[in-house]
């Protein structure tokens, strides 16, 4: 009302000044352990290539990052997003969804994710709050997600009117690609790394080998020590993947070196894709993590460990549940438990005159 009365006449508009030609996006904003998820529900360039193309999820995220990569841009990037930003574009129906819910796609600030354990926990409360799945239940709703690495179900609590916490997922088939394997790391020396796949490949190693400490060092000492520790690997270690598309490595994720089984949690920090710091505990970090654990024999099917992230406390659990076969990989499928939140919703316009409409990006 006091800006009513100070002359804001236009305000009440529902959207700010934009192009006519411009986007408009809006969007659902959660956070699970604390890393962010700005969730798109509908991006019809999506649906309508999904639709024309009959394309598997990885040839639509292929098409998307092609032909709406400003759509990422504007909202991974500032000074909309910034630079740990983190979002999912739903896709319903369609060849892409193939008698899923609803199938995704992940962004990040550098581009585009096969898998996102926080933000399969986040988009199971989603589906169920927005009217994706038909008929919820009580106590606990299954909901099916087609990810790029493949399929994922969350299991999410419902009371009959709305979701609840924790949500858990069970992964696509986890492995252990490579153990104890030596690294040589420019400005560290020598190093020894496990590689796991948890729908997405990383590399695991304790802080304590690049002398510091995952718990107490500065988070720029961790972050750079990491990405050091991705660039090397990836120079120096081949990766395999039974479907090819997938077969890079996301990331680096520096532990405590606390691997065997204990019921006391085990912290880590992930860094993926450009140097990006996640501050959730890493959905596909701990489904990978438990592989190597459960290939290494230090834990047992169905024995839950906690995880703590280094940044915020954070915690989810993960357990292997069951062992299975993936390509040539003795694999498991892991459940990962967490607890997702909302935090608001969004509207984003763009004007076409603006230099910067579809953000920038800084180190």
């Amino acid at each position: 009302r006091a800006m009513a009365a100070a002359g804001g006449g236009g305000w009440g508009r529902e959207l700010p000044p934009h192009s006519p030609s411009g986007l408009v996006l809006r969007t659902v904003e959660m956070h699970t352990g604390g890393e962010p998820l700005r969730i798109v529900p509908r991006l019809e360039a999506a649906e309508e290539a999904a639709e024309a193309g009959e394309l598997s999820l990885l040839s639509l995220r292929r098409e998307v990052a092609a032909t709406q990569d400003h759509v990422r841009r504007a909202l991974m990037h500032e000074p909309r997003g910034h630079a740990g930003m983190y979002g999912a574009v739903v896709v319903r129906g369609g060849a892409a969804a193939a008698g899923d819910h609803l199938a995704v796609l992940f962004l990040h600030g550098a581009g585009y994710s096969a898998m996102c354990g926080h933000a399969v926990l986040a988009l199971g409360r989603f589906a169920l709050d927005y009217g994706l799945v038909a008929a919820p239940r009580c106590p606990e709703t299954a909901v099916r997600l087609r990810c790029p690495c493949g399929p994922v179900t969350a299991f999410v609590p419902w009371d009959g009117h709305r979701s609840g916490n924790p949500v858990r997922f069970h992964s696509v088939p986890a492995f252990a690609a490579a153990t104890d394997v030596a690294i040589d790391v420019p400005g560290h020396g020598k190093v020894v790394v496990d590689i796991g796949y948890g729908g997405t490949f990383y590399a695991f190693l304790s802080a304590e080998q690049l002398g510091l400490d995952v718990c107490s060092s500065k988070t720029r000492d961790l972050v750079n020590a990491a990405s050091a520790v991705t660039e090397a690997v990836k120079k120096q270690f081949k990766l395999h993947h039974p479907e090819g598309d997938l077969a890079f490595l996301y990331g680096t994720i520096l532990t405590d070196g606390k691997d065997a089984f204990s019921e006391e949690p085990t912290t880590n920090i992930c860094v993926f894709a450009d140097e990006q710091v996640d501050r959730s505990p890493t959905g596909s970090g701990v489904t990978a993590r438990i592989a190597l654990q459960y290939h290494k024999g230090l834990i047992q099917l169905n024995q839950t460990r906690t995880f703590r992230s280094s940044t915020t406390g954070s915690l989810f659990t993960g357990k292997a549940v069951q062992a299975t076969k993936f390509g040539d990989y003795n694999a498991v499928i892991v459940e990962v438990s967490g607890e997702a939140f909302y935090t608001g919703t969004a509207t984003f316009t763009v004007e076409e005159e603006d230099p910067l409409k579809h953000g920038f990006f800084f180190k």
